[in-house]
């Protein structure tokens, strides 16, 4: 069985990587692949399911109501798009944890059948799963933020050039996209987070399939295209243009105020990516499809051919994510 450390290694992989793709869309229908498993969302209602090691499927789901809906004050404009990603971001955590805790129950009943049902599952813990987010995010201000800026303010020392606030923004927007690119290239290479990304295909394919009003079944679904436009890749590609964009306009000249800076405005920058996709998806502005093309290059690392045993997950999670969006009145659902 895999140690604990490990799956703690991967866990802290998965939970950067889900912070790192995850849209602010107005979520129509879409979703996110987790440990041997999808989460499904539609406008107000969500489903996970996970595919246990003895070929059981196991599936939570519940309804979801749009930050708005709960406080008006998350409805108005850059408020939205935070709240928005906020919660996408808060449903995928909970997604990953539900999904690892279904593998590891699994893996400790396969080995130990008296450990099933009865006995007591081994589970992610609450503290462990904080302090996972905790590590996660350090890395993600580290590897994102910090080290971009370090490596952009040494090359200005030796490229006059990059005296002005936008050339510095510029270059330190580049360095930031290639440390992005690497890092999700080296961890395709695991095989749980390869795997990950085979159901992040089969999702695309099921979200593609339920698009064009077909059959949600696995041969519909497998002829369709893994590259979904609305993706997270393609919001992120958004992001980090804005991001080399209102950098260029922060006054300050000190490495720890820039960085603080940075970090501040991680809120502000998701708000107005999410304005900005808004506008040009409601008005079919051209310029957005080029911003975000580099995205759909991206998902040929991020998204791989599933199986017909992870189009089968990903459409049981899209199916009863819809059972309850089309109920009359939400009643509580027992997991």
């Amino acid at each position: 069985m895999m140690t604990s450390w490990a799956w703690n290694l991967k866990l802290w992989i998965a939970n950067l990587t889900v912070f790192l793709l995850k849209a602010g869309e107005e979520v129509l229908v879409g979703g996110q692949a987790v440990f041997e498993g999808v989460m499904m969302r539609s406008p107000k209602s969500y489903s996970i399911a996970v595919r246990k090691p003895d070929g059981t499927i196991v599936v939570k789901k519940d309804y979801l109501p749009r930050p708005a809906d709960r406080q008006a004050l998350w409805g108005y404009p850059l408020l939205r798009g935070i709240a928005t990603l906020g919660q996408a971001f808060t449903l995928g955590v909970r997604a990953l944890r539900f999904s690892t805790d279904q593998v590891l129950s699994g893996l400790v009943a396969k080995e130990d059948p008296s450990k099933g049902s009865a006995g007591a599952p081994r589970e992610v813990s609450t503290g462990m799963m904080a302090m996972n987010i905790v590590v996660a995010l350090s890395v993600f201000v580290l590897l994102f933020k910090f080290l971009p800026l370090v490596l952009a303010t040494w090359l200005q020392d030796y490229f006059t050039v990059m005296q002005g606030p936008l050339a510095f923004s510029l270059v330190d927007g580049v360095i930031r996209l290639a440390i992005f690119i690497l890092y999700i290239v080296l961890v395709s290479r695991i095989r749980d987070i390869r795997r990950i990304f085979e159901y992040h295909g089969a999702e695309h394919k099921v979200v593609f399939t339920y698009e064009a009003q077909e059959d949600l079944t696995v041969d519909n679904a497998r002829k369709h295209s893994t590259f979904h436009p609305r993706c997270g890749t393609s919001f992120l590609m958004v992001v980090m243009l804005i991001s080399a964009v209102v950098y260029a306009f922060i006054p300050f000249e000190s490495l720890a105020m820039k960085l603080l800076s940075r970090i501040i405005l991680i809120p502000v920058i998701a708000g107005i990516s999410y304005e900005i996709i808004r506008f040009a998806a409601l008005r079919k502005v051209t310029v957005l499809e080029w911003i975000t093309l580099p995205g759909l290059w991206l998902q040929r690392v991020t998204t791989k051919q599933p199986d017909s045993a992870q189009l089968e997950i990903a459409i049981r999670a899209l199916d009863e994510a819809l059972v309850l969006e089309n109920a009359a009145a939400p009643q509580p659902v027992a997991v």
